[in-house]
């Protein structure tokens, strides 16, 4: 998997952090509105790594903004891993 371009790509950080904090919140019955303050997002944060199920749900939605379904397993294209940058359009 070419990390290297990864990292530097803005998309694939709002995929991981949104579908880990979006997961974390519909787990708990919330939404970002409730999310009023540091503290209280701290406390759903927290208590969704005390909960292994919240846990396995955010791993799955890591997954799928790691996995590329154009290649098998967990890995990019040929043409992916030759990139230096984010591919742009």
């Amino acid at each position: 998997m070419n990390w290297k371009v990864r990292i530097k790509n803005p998309v694939f950080w709002v995929q991981v952090l949104t579908g880990a904090l979006a997961t974390v919140l519909a787990y708990s019955g919330l939404t970002a509105s409730d999310m009023t303050t540091w503290a209280g997002l701290w406390g759903v944060i927290t208590g969704a790594f005390s909960n292994p199920y919240c846990l396995f749900l955010v791993a799955s939605n890591v997954w799928n903004a790691l996995n590329d379904p154009t290649t098998s397993g967990l890995t990019d294209s040929d043409r992916a891993k030759a990139y230096t940058a984010p591919l742009e359009k």
